[in-house]
């Protein structure tokens, strides 16, 4: 990872602060949440405490009544309805979850998913072809894809076959598809946060208040939707916040016997934490749709029987196991040609990144990656043996890949997503042409000014500040993710009270003072860097760490250096 040249401390909201210290809780806590805009007590509450009953009305949703009222009279006449998702976590949750709700008001629906590398993302005619030639449907609803596929859309209803869109995608608001319904947060004003299993719970829950199902718990259902919301990266803010915050805790006795099968194979233990989801249960669930086809991981949520679910829970733990060796030879490959292109002068602003011996499901994950460690916009390119280029990008603050792609739109065949990421395609003889548009456009961009790693420091603390006490406070700040970034600590003019240990070559255990204070530290995967004379500054993470039955505060370093 690049290392950070300047260490900022975030901009406190002191009107926020002030309201908030008469609370009861600490300082430090205070401090966090006027950082995150909670502006009084009354909303600190809401924001540590989130409840259910403070969920928004779905019928605020667009199309919302059009997609409800669709969803009933399919119900009520028995249609042939079929269910047709994506291939990632959102996807597959969003379908497992839809799947349910039909099926506890009395509807079988057939759930299909596209080939990731044949057919292509969405609601694509070879994609459709295959479904339709499958079995029947007078009703098709499209989950986390369909909200721009005008053309297909269009194919459908003149096959006598309706659609309804339930998206998060961004649409064009001057050109939506000829759909029954586009239940799409991003058509209205709120909920744009939502991912595609929200949404589906926002129709359930609109379904369950017009016509309550029999023996259906919606609740229940919350650990898809954390799952989805934290592994497709969406801001924990508002109502995500809450339904990923409920969602963890119904985890704790999911009814899902995959789920069940899926945390005993990643070893994932009790209390469960987004990181969790993120990190662990996430990837297993995405390895068969970046390498394979994704129904492992649909039958897998929707398995009623143990011994299914452990041996599908037990494959993609396999197939994570073969796409992390992937993943790691394509790294390594790409990140030898990122240092050949680094090595040029002037050093590039960005990096495109090109090879035909690269899987195209695992390119996002390396950009991802490399983008960090040189702390750039990366495009990795996975070339088909016909010439055909996919590329997933990532990008740094300040630099919009979406505009970097619109500048370069003659020399690639397809392109979009968001400002921090986003994919393409291109033919292998555009790559060239394309490498030097787009570093163009990203010196424009910076307007040539340097990239430079910045770490933000929530707070600067003493080591005294950092007790179990206080984590008691501060864990109702979880869970942490996109939108509501785990804290960032910094302590100053520390120095070990022991010889710094160098656990399997590869971590750091220190044990620090300052004062009369001592507080175990841990600096994971930076066995390669020299500890630098003490005293120390730190950047850290906390946490507390449970070992033999003894709990204890523990540093997480992301950064030190002398004080």
């Amino acid at each position: 990872m690049a290392t950070p040249t300047e260490w900022t401390l975030r901009p406190l909201q002191a009107d926020c602060l002030a309201a908030l210290e008469n609370g009861g809780l600490s300082p430090l806590v205070c401090r966090l949440l006027a950082q995150r805009g909670v502006r009084d007590s009354e909303a600190a509450q809401r924001f540590l405490y989130p409840k259910l009953k403070e969920l928004g009305d779905p019928w605020a949703l667009p199309d919302m009544a059009a997609a409800v009222h669709r969803l009933l009279h399919a119900i009520d006449v028995g249609e042939a309805v079929v269910l047709f998702g994506d291939y990632d976590v959102d996807g597959v949750t969003s379908l497992t979850l839809l799947h349910t709700l039909l099926r506890a008001y009395g509807l079988e629906t057939r759930c299909f998913l596209p080939l990731r590398l044949d057919e292509g993302y969405g609601l694509s005619r070879a994609g459709l072809a295959r479904c339709l030639a499958e079995g029947p449907a007078s009703l098709l609803v499209a989950v986390d894809c369909g909200t721009t596929a005008y053309q297909e859309i269009a194919w459908l209803n003149s096959q006598g076959i309706e659609v309804i869109v339930l998206d998060h995608h961004e649409p064009d608001p001057a050109h939506l598809p000829a759909a029954v319904a586009l239940v799409n947060p991003k058509r209205g004003l709120g909920w744009h946060y939502l991912c595609s299993a929200g949404v589906v719970f926002k129709v359930a829950h609109a379904m369950m208040k017009q016509r309550p199902a029999p023996h259906f718990d919606l609740k229940a259902e919350l650990d898809l939707v954390a799952l989805a919301t934290v592994a497709d990266i969406m801001p924990l803010v508002d109502e995500n916040r809450l339904l990923v915050r409920q969602g963890l805790q119904q985890l704790s006795s999911t009814k899902r016997l995959g789920l069940r099968a899926l945390i005993e194979v990643a070893g994932v233990t009790e209390p469960f934490t987004s990181m969790d989801l993120g990190f662990r249960l996430g990837p297993r669930l995405n390895a068969a749709g970046r390498l394979d086809t994704a129904h492992a991981a649909l039958d897998l949520l929707r398995s009623e029987n143990q011994a299914e679910a452990t041996d599908i829970a037990t494959q993609l733990d396999l197939q994570n196991r073969e796409r992390q060796s992937l993943e790691q030879q394509i790294q390594s490959e790409a990140a030898a040609q990122a240092l050949h292109w680094m090595a040029t002068e002037p050093p590039p602003q960005g990096l495109v990144l090109a090879s035909r011996d690269w899987h195209p499901g695992v390119v996002g994950i390396v950009a991802s990656r490399l983008m960090r460690q040189f702390y750039r916009p990366v495009f990795v390119i996975a070339i088909d043996p016909d010439g055909q280029g996919k590329g997933s990008g990532r990008s740094v603050a300040g630099v919009s890949l979406v505009a970097a792609l619109d500048a370069c739109r003659p020399l690639i065949t397809s392109g979009g997503g968001h400002d921090m990421a986003a994919g393409l395609g291109l033919r292998e003889e555009q790559v060239d042409a394309f490498r030097t548009a787009f570093l163009d456009h990203v010196h424009q961009q910076t307007n040539g000014a340097a990239l430079t790693p910045r770490l933000e420091i929530d707070a600067e603390v003493q080591l005294a500040e950092l007790t179990l006490e206080f984590l008691d406070d501060y864990d109702q700040l979880q869970p942490f993710g996109s939108g509501n970034p785990q804290p960032i600590f910094t302590v100053r003019g520390v120095r070990p009270s022991a010889e710094p240990r160098l656990l399997r070559e590869r971590h750091w255990r220190l044990e620090l003072l300052q004062g009369s204070t001592t507080r175990t530290a841990m600096w994971f995967n930076a066995g390669e860097q020299k500890l630098p004379p003490p005293p120390w500054d730190l950047a850290f993470h906390v946490d507390r760490n449970t070992f033999r039955g003894h709990t204890s505060v523990q540093l997480l370093v992301q950064a030190l250096r002398p004080s």
